[in-house]
């Protein structure tokens, strides 16, 4: 089991990834991030949930995500996210299903 240090530790590494996912390199679309990392902010968001559920914590996706991105959805894809090209379309869909799963 990790000491409590340790636990510190990861997380100040988590919140230093997400301050620069959502301030630092905004610029950098999700879908890029899947196509060539294999995850994405909204997987982070997921994974986040999916902590919080098995510890008991009812939490949905959109709560989640709020949490994550800081705020909703519709105002991040408002204020950041471009239009995919139908390149990076084709390699999302695979990157997807490698990844994350057919469905």
């Amino acid at each position: 089991m990790p000491s409590q240090q340790e636990i510190e530790l990861q997380a100040a590494a988590f919140r230093r990834l997400q301050q620069h996912l959502m301030q630092d390199r905004t610029d950098v679309q999700n879908i890029d991030l899947m196509n060539l990392a294999g995850f994405c902010r909204n997987c982070l968001s997921r994974w986040y949930q999916e902590a919080a559920n098995e510890r008991g914590i009812e939490m949905g996706k959109e709560e989640a995500r709020e949490l994550f991105y800081g705020m909703s959805m519709g105002d991040w894809k408002k204020n950041y996210q471009t239009d995919a090209t139908s390149g990076q379309q084709a390699d999302f869909k695979e990157a997807f299903a490698k990844n994350v799963g057919e469905g």
